[in-house]
């Protein structure tokens, strides 16, 4: 019996001294490493992924800036430092050019392309100009915007610089001439007819589409999305139904939507942050009960989001064939369900503030079961997959790389979790505060806000 306790002991302080026991704290801090080390040194845009480096990412960038502020707070940098590279960011953003030229340029009417070369952080092929993407980096603009409000030169620099980005956005001439807003837009042929609907990640881009004094566009907008909604149940929870659940986390990152609401929220007695609890543990029950039968899934071990996979393709595991996908939204709801066995940490960790107990329950069992192979100098790698095997995987499928927009989510939502931060900060500004009072948005912090404005 002594012998089997020292055995334990022994095992338990060894993955103690090779980091391998979950601690929040060291997951921030690798989490957060990934925007500050990886940032490109000239253009200071953030790669779409590491260590496979194919191209930077607007919307990485835009999580990267907000990050900064995490860091900050957490204490892995200084004020100082973060503000001189928040500043470098802005400024290489500023500089970047603009035009309706097929090569050679970065973004059109203050949109940016989805992704960016690494080395001149010129349009990345023949890229769309995204709305989306382009709405991830404003919401990290105005993010640093709020944070750095000290009388120095340098944070002074950083609010003009961040105005001037967002307001420089022509968000009306992305609708169109249209009820909902375009995807995207390409100089070879025109607007994407794909247009946002539906409900998903993109309310932070409408909300500030509505709150700029420039470029904004009509207040009728978020009615005629939310016309676009789809109300049903899933696993016996019944709310807005989006099956990955990134367009339940992305949002959620700036804005604080407890306890305020529109009028569709209104009318069913509830509010988006708990809608995304719904989604969140729907998306777990239905990896617990796991009609898939995919290995590796249960109570501590889910989640459903875009990530990577193992490849694009059918394969016979086990007498079975599988459809598995490479880069895929997987996700379940009423809608559809894609699922091919593959679990992304980032669906747990992006969802801390909706389901702390279960989401850090999952990220620890993820962290201390799979630490070798999951694990790295930036936290978790995107996804893994134990039912996907073959002679190069013969105990599962674990991916190489971390991505920008996936890692983006961890560290934000835990921060979130944590004390608020990023929502707090995002609370002060105008901007954000406009476009949810012209979205109908009303009550919760909202009316607080309003009330001490007055007084």
């Amino acid at each position: 019996m002594r012998q089997c306790i020292f055995v334990c002991l022994v095992i338990v302080l060894s993955a103690c001294n090779r980091g391998v026991t979950y601690q929040r704290q060291e997951l921030k801090k690798r989490t957060f490493h990934y925007f500050w080390d990886l940032a490109d040194k000239n253009n200071y845009q953030i790669p779409d992924r590491y260590p496979t480096l194919t191209f930077s990412s607007i919307a990485a960038t835009g999580f990267g800036l907000t990050s900064y502020i995490s860091g900050i707070e957490s204490g892995f940098v200084t004020r100082d430092q973060g503000a001189q590279r928040v500043l470098s960011t802005l400024q290489s953003l500023w500089r970047l050019p603009q035009g309706d030229a097929k090569s050679g340029i970065s973004g059109f009417k203050g949109f940016y392309y989805h992704f960016l070369n690494l080395n001149d952080a010129m349009r990345y092929k023949e890229v769309e100009l995204s709305s989306i993407d382009t709405g991830l980096l404003m919401a990290g603009v105005l993010s640093v915007q709020s944070y750095f409000d000290k009388d120095n030169a340098i944070e002074k620099q950083i609010r003009d610089l961040a105005d001037q980005l967002y307001l420089r956005v022509d968000w009306n001439w992305m609708m169109n001439g249209q009820k909902t807003m375009s995807m995207g837009w390409h100089p070879e042929k025109g607007f994407i007819p794909a247009q946002w609907k539906g409900y998903n990640e993109a309310m932070v881009l409408l909300i500030m589409a509505m709150g700029s004094p420039t470029h904004g566009i009509p207040a009728s907008s978020w009615d005629e999305w939310c016309k676009t909604y789809e109300w049903e149940s899933f696993m016996g929870i019944s709310n807005v139904q989006f099956d990955p659940l990134f367009g339940h986390q992305y949002s959620h990152v700036w804005i604080d939507f407890r306890g305020i609401k529109d009028t569709y929220m209104e009318a069913k007695g509830t509010d988006y942050f708990e809608n995304s609890k719904k989604a969140t543990l729907s998306n777990r029950a239905y990896c617990i009960k796991n009609p898939g039968n995919f290995k590796g899934y249960g109570y501590q071990q889910w989640g459903l989001t875009a990530c990577d996979g193992p490849f694009n393709g059918q394969k016979q595991i086990d007498g079975r064939d599988i459809q598995f996908f490479d880069y895929r939204a997987r996700g379940a709801s009423s809608q559809q369900v894609i699922d091919d066995g593959t679990i992304a940490p980032t669906a747990a960790g992006g969802s801390m503030p909706f389901a702390p107990e279960e989401c850090e329950a999952a990220l620890k069992n993820m962290w201390n079961q799979h630490y070798d192979q999951l694990v790295g100098q930036y936290g978790f790698k995107d996804a893994f997959n134990l039912t996907y095997r073959d002679p190069k995987h013969p105990e599962g499928w674990f991916d190489v790389d971390y991505l920008g927009i996936d890692q983006g989510p961890i560290l934000l939502q835990m921060q979130n979790h944590e004390n608020g931060l990023i929502w707090d900060i995002m609370k002060k500004n105008k901007y954000i505060v406009e476009g949810l009072k012209r979205a109908g948005f009303s009550g919760g912090w909202l009316k607080t806000n309003a009330l001490s404005q007055k007084n």
